[in-house]
């Protein structure tokens, strides 16, 4: 069985693109039982990429129905999603899985969110037994990554990079009023990381105002509907937007009148949402400026140059991992041969069993049992040691000349091809 991964990232797609193929959890769950027909499919959507796992013995033809659900995705911006999307296979697959749970691939190295979202992707995925190891050895690299190394330390995700732009955009954030549009964990993690800073959670905007309640409950804010975002905007000094919506919740249309009445006095949207949430054509007003969750690698270039001895542990440690998973892989190609070998050793010793039955029929029963666990143990010691070499080989890359060698010298060709 073969592992195949179709995606697009930020590392080629600007976030016009992304945007465009970013879907939640629940259409992401849809989309892999739809391409699951007779094979194993979790698709992975986040700010920073959407990308699609697969293993099946038929890659090329699961490949191109992959990318034909992103480009569909795209819509009229196809043409520009097909010249950034990627194919990986097997090893290289595995190892970018491993990179995008320890955090190496993320936006902002190191990020607490990504292990969370690939669980997520996981748990709601059409998963079998490759996928099954993949994803779950994934996951033990990426917390062997934060937990090993300290490439995790601050500013170690998104939210934690908005509120270290909106320092430098307005230097100490004290008394600064802070609005959040959308009321999610996303929301929740970029006004911890603004209070910490000093800044102050006037408001919580949200399309549902309980769901919005209880995060400004827990933020010392009031909440509001997103009708009553144009009010808040007067006071504002930083709106932090984060919601799922699928167009511009802040257009330019809307709420340009409300950001022009404000004269000049300095106005920052930290946009985190992958759709965007705020036009860009916002920033045309005086003393407004719009940053989408692309411009945040400023931020993280700024934190880079202590962490990269760290990130470089990261990297040999979930190498490491990706390796265990190549050699578990490799090894899938001598199962069969091993499972004849153990299987006709077991039918041997069965039929010799069967021809003592004379005599062993007159011992106790403990005794007839203790006959039974003593061949099944000289059956287990025996073929341990071609089983462990077969599985060296087969992680060497000669497994199928072992495995056929073992199939001639016990004659387990004959033994397959009988009805």
């Amino acid at each position: 069985m073969k592992l195949s991964l179709v995606g697009v990232s930020h590392h080629q797609a600007p976030v016009e693109l992304r945007e465009r193929v970013a879907i939640d959890g629940a259409a992401a769950a849809a989309l892999a039982r739809e391409l699951a027909d007779g094979c194993e499919v979790v698709v992975l959507s986040t700010c920073n990429r959407t990308e699609i796992y697969l293993a099946s013995e038929q890659q090329a033809r699961l490949d191109e129905r992959a990318a034909a659900a992103l480009l569909a995705l795209a819509g009229e911006e196809r043409d520009a999603l097909s010249a950034v999307i990627y194919r990986l296979g097997d090893d290289s697959a595995a190892l970018h899985l491993f990179r995008v749970a320890a955090g190496l691939d993320s936006l902002v190295p190191g990020e607490g969110e990504i292990l969370g979202q690939v669980r997520g992707a996981f748990e709601s995925g059409a998963t079998g037994p490759l996928l099954d190891r993949l994803f779950r050895q994934a996951l033990h690299a990426g917390r062997r990554a934060r937990v090993e190394t300290a490439i995790g330390e601050s500013p170690a995700s998104v939210p934690a990079a908005g509120a270290a732009l909106a320092q430098q955009v307005f230097g100490e954030l004290g008394g600064r009023k802070v609005v959040l549009v959308g009321a999610g964990k996303m929301s929740e993690l970029t006004a911890r990381n603004l209070r910490s800073r000093g800044a102050t959670i006037a408001a919580v905007a949200n399309r549902t105002l309980e769901h919005g309640g209880d995060l400004a409950e827990r933020v010392g804010a009031r909440a509001v509907g997103l009708d009553g975002v144009a009010e808040l905007l007067g006071e504002a000094d930083v709106v932090v937007t984060s919601t799922s919506a699928q167009g511009f919740v802040l257009d330019g249309e809307t709420f340009g009148p409300t950001v022009r009445a404000r004269r000049g006095r300095p106005l920052l949207f930290v946009d985190l949402a992958v759709p965007r949430d705020v036009d860009p054509a916002l920033a045309g007003a005086d003393g407004c400026f719009v940053y989408d969750i692309d411009d945040l690698q400023a931020v993280v270039e700024a934190s880079l140059a202590g962490r990269r001895s760290e990130a470089v542990r990261a990297e040999r440690l979930v190498a490491a991992e990706a390796e265990r998973f190549r050699e578990w892989q490799a090894s899938l190609s001598v199962v069969p041969a091993i499972a004849s070998l153990r299987a006709r050793a077991e039918e041997i010793r069965a039929a010799e069993l069967a021809k003592a039955e004379g005599r062993l029929g007159r011992l106790p029963e403990s005794e007839r049992k203790l006959v039974e666990s003593v061949t099944s143990q000289i059956v287990a010691k025996l073929l341990h040691m071609p089983t462990v070499r077969m599985k060296e080989a087969a992680a060497a890359a000669d497994g199928l000349v072992y495995a056929d060698v073992v199939r001639h010298l016990f004659g387990l060709e004959e033994e397959e091809r009988k009805p």
